[in-house]
């Protein structure tokens, strides 16, 4: 068994490194609408690293954000390892908005603030033909 632990070790860090690559932001297509109960819409589509590059957005911490215990944007810390869901919640609490509207005060607020990028429900949520891969 004490010869095997080394290889086990390997098989799972090798593993983990593919998962977590996997999920990376760099090969996001859609925004995660997993904690969504009964969606009304498709998941937004979004291709992180596009978006960036069109948006000219170097720092993460322009959409990711945190906020402290006031209630005041922390400008030099970021989110980015963290899902939306994470801190928001399906429905709101106290001064904190519920996650669906946390997208859109994030994601439409910019586009309008900026004059770019869409600002209309459709789209975003691009409905998509069901066909097998």
């Amino acid at each position: 068994m004490k010869k095997c632990f080394p290889i086990l070790l390997l098989l799972l860090t090798v593993s983990l490194f593919f998962l977590v690559y996997a999920y990376s932001q760099e090969d996001m297509r859609f925004i995660n609408a997993e904690a969504f109960e009964n969606p009304q819409r498709p998941p937004t589509v979004f291709n992180h690293d596009e978006h960036n590059e069109l948006a000219q957005i170097e720092e993460c911490n322009e959409c990711h954000h945190i906020y402290d215990k006031e209630g005041k944007r922390v400008e030099d810390e970021s989110s980015e390892d963290q899902s939306c869901s994470d801190c928001h919640e399906p429905k709101a609490s106290g001064r904190k908005p519920a996650l669906m509207k946390a997208f859109h005060i994030n994601c439409k607020g910019c586009h309008k603030e900026k004059g770019k990028g869409p600002v209309m429900c459709g789209q975003c949520h691009v409905r998509r033909p069901n066909v097998e891969d």
